[in-house]
């Protein structure tokens, strides 16, 4: 059913701080997280349109979910071991990125005696400190931009650092820097497979910084984890497919020497490690009768790999 303009009109102003209408007045849209008293936690995005206002609304889970929860193996959980470095969530949007992330950090906050500082646009998941003392920083909010936040937060003792989204070059070389000095980066990005990650992370800068950047993965990344959602047979609900990069010895130093298109084959030969290629677990839920072929085929990299 349609909803009556002045009535949005309405919902909306009670939604939003004096701060954020005026936000949404001059940008003419908004992105924020709501908590209604009795009702539950959503994100939501107001724009304004042709007719008028309108937004959309997402329920957010009211507790941190768990890797089993969301249908990933408990072998990512070894994600959680580094006391420093760089672990990022990767793939398209809407693909459960923010919800892995969120599996991992809970993991972390229960298990370590640890400072985490996230930095959110906005705070989807609410991290109440377990083990960990949590801070959670929600971007318009609290801070004016990723950047600025990461600035302070290095002079903010956390053990671990929680980046919503890797977006720009100022983050991602303020991101790489943290992980240098100490501190556990989690964060993600949207890219779609482990080496167009890297890539990425490389290619943001100038040309005549990349080799010393090349240096600084190579020594501070520890793993990309990219997934998929993809729906079930019976179309109740949608599970993740992965490909996960261990960055060991061998992986480092083809980052190094700019040969990452070389990363691949030793995706193909590090399950003992730990990783996994898309196509592989696109074709071991194919194989449980979890997927259908054809849809396991809309995502997969080498159609061969699955037998078409």
């Amino acid at each position: 059913d349609s909803l009556e303009g002045d009535f949005i009109e309405r919902a909306v102003a009670s939604l939003l701080s004096d701060a954020e209408r005026a936000r949404f007045e001059e940008a003419g849209e908004l992105d924020l997280a709501v908590t209604v008293p009795d009702t539950g936690r959503y994100r939501v995005n107001v724009y304004r349109q042709q007719h008028g206002v309108d937004l959309v609304l997402r329920a957010l889970p009211p507790a941190p979910p768990s890797l089993s929860e969301l249908g990933l193996p408990d072998t990512l959980s070894r994600l959680t071991s580094y006391h420093q470095g760089m672990v990022l969530v990767t793939g398209p949007k809407g693909c459960g990125k923010s919800s892995t992330l969120a599996a991992l950090v809970d993991i972390i906050n229960g298990s370590r005696d640890d400072h985490i500082l996230t930095v959110e646009d906005p705070i989807e998941v609410l991290h109440p400190s377990k083990r960990c003392v949590v801070n959670q920083r929600d971007v318009g909010r609290h801070t004016e931009s990723f950047a600025r936040a990461l600035r302070a937060a290095l002079r903010e003792d956390p053990d671990v650092i929680v980046i919503g989204e890797l977006r720009d070059f100022e983050t991602i070389s303020l991101a790489l820097t943290a992980a240098e000095t100490g501190h556990l980066v989690l964060g993600t990005l949207h890219t779609d497979s482990a080496i167009r990650t890297i890539n990425r992370l490389i290619g943001v800068f100038p040309a005549d910084q990349q080799d010393q950047v090349r240096n600084m993965l190579s020594e501070s990344l520890r793993a990309v984890v990219s997934q998929r959602l993809v729906p079930t047979v019976d179309g109740s609900k949608r599970v993740p497919a992965l490909e996960t990069l261990i960055v060991n010895r061998a992986v480092g130093n083809l980052v190094r020497e700019n040969k990452t298109f070389q990363i691949q084959s030793i995706l193909q030969t590090g399950a003992s490690q730990g990783m996994c290629m898309l196509d592989d677990s696109l074709r071991a839920l194919v194989s449980a009768g979890t997927v259908t072929k054809e849809e396991a085929l809309r995502h997969c990299d080498d159609p061969k790999k699955l037998g078409a």
